[in-house]
């Protein structure tokens, strides 16, 4: 029994390499083509796949940056901003600061002048007063006889008038 299969039958051998081969041409035919053919596809589908994805993770890195300029360039500019209104809440500062003394300083030369001119009203009616009452003392001087009791009387009695108008 093992000389049997150990010395083959050569018509066996024939069919079987012709099987084989049969086979072999059947597979290639129907089978590995079509198999080929879908392992290709997929193949092909996974690199376009693989290449969206780097596009897809190239474009993301690319936004990522341009958003990191953009955020960057935005707070830089914030700042800027911020220091420009700093700046000019400042100089509004120093504006109105400025303002409100030329204010007083203008309502002080107001004052001044209003001051001045009621000085000088009061002092022009104090001497039309003055002047008045001197006047009336001399028309009182020259009415009575100007012996010196008289006049000594009469200029008392003008000062105590006088007193009794200013109280």
């Amino acid at each position: 029994m093992l000389d049997k299969l150990l010395s083959p039958d050569q018509g066996l051998i024939i069919w079987t390499v012709a099987s084989f081969l049969i086979l072999v041409a059947l597979l290639k035919a129907f089978a590995w083509g079509p198999l080929l053919h879908a392992i290709e596809e997929r193949e092909a589908k996974m690199r376009g796949e693989r290449e969206r994805a780097e596009k897809a993770r190239s474009e993301a890195e690319r936004i990522q940056k341009e958003l990191e300029s953009r955020l960057a360039h935005a707070a830089d500019e914030a700042k800027g901003l911020i220091a420009k209104a700093g700046q000019e809440g400042e100089a509004l500062r120093s504006r109105i600061k400025a303002d409100a003394a030329d204010e007083a300083k203008a309502l002080l030369e107001k004052t001044r002048a209003q001051l001045d001119e009621d000085k000088r009203r009061i002092v022009s009616d104090l001497r039309k007063e003055v002047s008045q009452l001197s006047l009336l003392a001399a028309e009182r001087l020259v009415k009575k006889s100007v012996d010196q009791n008289t006049q000594k009387a009469v200029l008392d009695q003008f000062f105590a008038e006088l007193g009794e108008k200013k109280n």
